[in-house]
């Protein structure tokens, strides 16, 4: 009967629209939840929102943009870029931004996506690079965040043995200096919640100072930095799209050398690299890196000090965490030569990763073919190649003395409305890089083999269909998998526009999977693993202040002959966002009911900016979250939020150290941003 309530509400409220500042929100948003499921829970993409924020209010000059510059708006595939310079090369300069839409590849959602972070007029005041200008027309930007969840977690309690020896309070500040296109420079302090005040009062530090267009040095980076080049095969760090309904997403766009803004504290270089232009279309990113990771260390039968993993997570809180930080240095260096030419780009790869102690393999038997030694050289080549309507692009790579790894693909467009991808994979099982980021299932691309192929479909201005579906095999082992394995990935997704105030989208995935059975038999054997997902989803822009989006999603879960459980979610979110007003703000409501993890049910929610979630609904019970933001002065900005999880049924909340005594756990967040 709930269920019913819930569904008759659902289909009378309805859903979306689109300003055009709406429009990019809703665009990023869907991308973010498409992969949701297939990033970490502490994923940043910081820097995603920072670029956009930025082109917000520096727009792209279109007709001074380049190739580099386009591909950091993640809505636009590779076929798309290149057939914008293709038209600007045989008819001139734009003289009105609507005159995208006669280029291939560009329909009405994808200009309308764009409309608000590109202009056609000059900025000529930033291009003299002097200690005045720098002084009187620079943008500083500075923000502070405070965080806790009120519940009391039992890691903060007084455990005789492992515990959190930090405070629950989450504390984040970060500083931002630009100056046009030219300068920039930023600094990122962040303490988790469990870490302790150590003689200093954050945890992590980052920052950098970057120079752009200085003659023949392209970027210069000094100090934290992210290297993105080819398909993410040899040498990507920073962040990363995977699979998802836009399915020209598969091709990766590479954004060379750019500074580090993010609170991830792994996906990194620190030290200092430029690109430099050589000769007639030749360029060079030479780079060095000098870190010290986190890793858990024993001690071998010689008495040295060694490794089998690396710890991402960046958290430092409990005893053995603390023991573990900065305990493994890391020296990096390489580079970076590409040759471009018209719609023609080829690039090698070359670096170096030494490490202060060795790696040895785990014990168990998937593990068998990981890295040992400390010192890492990987080579890899890349290219991408525009002939006519059809993008190629492709990338190998080396570990030395192990496997390789290599991928090939092409974006199709087969007609104006048509558009296609096609991409195999062939990683080896004894591949070894520490900057792999390459399109895969696995978290960590390598022994696997795969093969994407996907469409795009916009018959009009109504209605647009993707489809994309992949097949790969495992084979050698993997954890919880004790054979050679394989599986299938397959989505479909309608989404129907009427007008520019409603639009209603249809989804269905299915995934299948083989994991060693569930039973007590005296041998594993595996068994096939086949999740599938439901949704429905509309948003309704009421009028110039009000906006509404629903979503029912059903989420089902079956292991071998198990019987197969089933999950779903429903939620209610409104949007206040008047023009001109002082405060604007969003709620959501929402009930799930999912009888296990395996069944849980993923959904991007609304944050505070720079600041992002994707709430993980697992179990029965209700969600709301409340965001206000309120303008205290023209320059003067504040966030509010408040969340919570209100379960059914249980008399604890979370595990381990996290675990929470009752029901509920909620979250407060107040973020206060000047701009001077």
């Amino acid at each position: 009967m709930r269920f019913r309530l819930f569904t008759t509400f659902f289909v009378m409220i309805g859903i979306m629209a689109n300003a055009q500042t709406t429009t990019q929100q809703l665009e990023v948003k869907d991308i973010l939840e498409s992969v949701a499921e297939n990033l970490p829970d502490d994923y940043d993409i910081t820097e995603l929102i920072d670029i956009l924020v930025r082109y917000k209010k520096h727009p792209v000059n279109l007709n001074k943009t380049t190739p580099e510059e386009l591909k950091t708006f993640v809505f636009l595939s590779p076929l798309q870029i290149s057939n914008f310079f293709m038209r600007i090369k045989e008819s001139g300069d734009l003289a009105d931004v609507l005159e995208l839409q006669s280029i291939d590849g560009y329909d009405l959602k994808t200009v309308q996506s764009l409309l608000p972070f590109v202009t056609l007029s000059e900025d000529t005041e930033y291009e003299k690079l002097t200690l005045q200008n720098m002084r009187l027309l620079g943008e500083n930007d500075l923000m502070m965040r405070f965080a806790q969840t009120l519940q009391k977690q039992k890691g903060f309690t007084d455990l005789p043995g492992n515990r959190y020896l930090g405070s629950p309070e989450r504390f984040q500040t970060r500083y931002r200096y630009n100056y046009g296109a030219i300068v920039s420079a930023g600094i990122t302090l962040d303490k988790d919640a469990g870490e302790k005040f150590i003689d200093k009062p954050f945890d992590f530090y980052s920052g950098n100072i970057a120079l752009f267009k200085l003659g023949k040095i392209k970027k210069l980076v000094v100090g934290d930095y992210t290297m993105q080049f080819g398909q993410g095969l040899t040498l990507w760090s920073g962040f990363s799209f995977g699979k998802g309904p836009d399915v020209t997403s598969v091709a990766k766009k590479d954004l060379g050398l750019r500074p580090y803004n993010s609170t991830n504290e792994y996906s990194f270089f620190r030290g200092a690299s430029a690109t430099i232009n050589l000769y007639r279309g030749f360029e060079i990113t030479p780079f060095v890196s000098f870190r010290n990771l986190d890793a858990s260390q024993d001690v071998d039968v010689n008495g040295n000090l060694v490794q089998s993993t690396v710890n991402q997570t960046g958290l430092h809180r409990t005893p053995a965490e603390i023991k573990n930080k900065s305990s493994l240095s890391q020296r990096i260096y390489g580079a970076v030569i590409q040759y471009t030419k018209n719609e023609f780009a080829v690039g090698g790869i070359a670096y170096q990763s030494k490490y202060g102690n060795r790696f040895i393999t785990q014990t168990a038997l998937y593990d068998r073919y990981s890295f040992t030694g400390n010192s890492l050289t990987n080579l890899g080549i890349y290219y991408n190649y525009t002939f006519k309507n059809i993008y190629f692009y492709g990338e190998g790579s080396k570990s030395l003395s192990s496997g390789s790894a290599y991928l090939s693909g092409a974006l199709i467009s087969l007609s104006p409305t048509v558009y296609a991808a096609i991409t195999y994979r062939n990683y080896a099982k004894n591949y070894h890089n520490f900057f792999n980021q390459a399109v895969s299932e696995s978290s960590e691309p390598v022994n696997e083999k795969g093969l994407y192929a996907g469409l795009n479909i916009i018959p009009n201005k109504r209605w647009a269909f993707s489809f994309y579906g992949d097949y790969f095999r495992f084979p050698w082992l993997k954890f919880r998998v004790d054979a050679p394995s394989s599986g299938y990935e397959i989505l479909s997704q309608a989404v129907y526009t009427p007008n520019k105030i409603f639009k209603i989208l249809f989804r269905f995935k299915t995934e299948n999977k083989q994991q060693n059975t569930d039973l007590d038999v005296p041998i594993n054997f595996i068994d096939d693993v086949k999740r599938e997902g439901y949704r429905i989803e509309s948003n309704w822009q009421a009028n110039q202040k009000w906006r509404f989006q629903n979503r029912i999603e059903v989420s089902q879960y079956k292991k071998g002959e198990a019987k197969a459980e089933f999950g779903y979610l429903i939620y209610q979110d409104v949007d206040y966002s008047p023009l001109f007003s002082k405060i604007t703000g969003n709620v959501r409501v929402a009930y799930f009911n999912t009888p296990s993890y395996n069944s849980r049910i993923y959904a991007y929610e609304d944050d505070v900016l720079y600041s992002f979630a994707f709430g993980m609904y697992s179990g029965k019970g209700f969600r709301t979250y409340l965001n206000l933001k309120y303008n205290l002065a023209k320059k003067l900005n504040i966030w509010a939020r408040y969340a919570m999880f209100y379960y059914q049924d249980i008399e604890t909340v979370g595990t381990y150290l996290d675990e929470i005594e009752g029901n509920k756990k909620s979250e407060i967040k107040i973020q206060l941003r000047y701009q001077f």
